[in-house]
């Protein structure tokens, strides 16, 4: 298996250990431990594969229920919840040696001929290469679209991004892919609320943790092309953030929504 670190597709290649079971491995990143996005990607994997082609994933909603170990694998069990007609639903648990890590659920349907309709509209924003590339991972390109300290904008975290490499034409692939990088900016969002998170000489005082996920996939999309994700968190109670968030192409075309609760905490002294 290739580097993780910087082959998304490599990652994307789990490894089968018996019926409807899966293994995957990750690196560490840079806050220690795995990055929640892969672990809903890697879930979503190989919950497909246990789907016929000719059904798509339209949704997933997934439980973080412990931090992951990147120093062992991740075992994916899918159990098929329903074959029907139009629609298919997947659950999936990963597990490491202490216990369930994640629980997922995922929804898949046969492409149907219907109206095509869209309200979202993308945010007037500096393109991509209007602003500096900033990436935590080789895995993704990232560009940031600066919200604080605007009027208006609190709250909100809106951002450019795309995966590195070639993912070809499996539409499974890009999105899993999708589904790796929407677990990013939502945080931004929540954390973007703080009032003292921009302070002079405050330097990164909270932790924040993923609680739960959503992701609904509304049209085809290419993972590997630019997109805006943009982000609001409506507000924080008892440490968490809920976020709710949109996908656009270049063109405006809305492809994905992302909604998110992050638990905030102030960091131990």
């Amino acid at each position: 298996m290739a580097d993780p670190a910087t082959d998304f597709v490599a990652m994307m290649d789990l490894e089968p250990h018996g019926p409807d079971t899966f293994v995957g491995t990750g690196p560490r990143y840079p806050w220690g431990g795995l990055y929640g996005g892969q672990i809903v990607a890697q879930a979503l994997r190989a919950a497909a594969a246990t789907v016929e082609p000719q059904y798509r994933v339209h949704s997933l909603h997934a439980y973080f229920i412990r931090r992951g170990d990147h120093a062992e694998p991740v075992r994916y069990e899918v159990d098929r919840v329903r074959n029907g007609r139009s629609f298919v639903t997947r659950t999936v648990t990963a597990r490491q040696a202490v216990g369930a890590i994640l629980s997922m659920s995922a929804s898949f349907q046969v492409d149907e001929e219907a109206p095509d309709a869209q309200t979202a509209e993308l945010p007037e924003v500096p393109r991509h290469d209007e602003l500096p590339q900033e990436s935590w991972t080789t895995m993704f390109d990232r560009v940031t679209v600066p919200t604080r300290g605007i009027p208006g904008l609190e709250g909100r975290a809106r951002g450019w991004m795309r995966i590195n490499g070639d993912l070809g034409d499996d539409p499974v692939l890009h999105a899993c892919a999708m589904a790796y990088m929407s677990d990013d900016y939502p945080t931004d969002a929540v954390v973007s609320l703080q009032p003292d998170v921009d302070a002079p000489g405050v330097d990164d005082p909270y932790v924040a943790f993923s609680l739960d996920h959503a992701l609904w996939f509304h049209r085809p999309l290419r993972a590997d092309d630019w997109h805006l994700t943009a982000m609001v968190c409506h507000g924080i109670i008892s440490s968490r953030g809920l976020t709710v968030g949109h996908v656009f192409t270049e063109q405006g075309v809305h492809v994905a929504t992302i909604s998110q609760e992050v638990l905030l905490r102030r960091r131990r002294s």
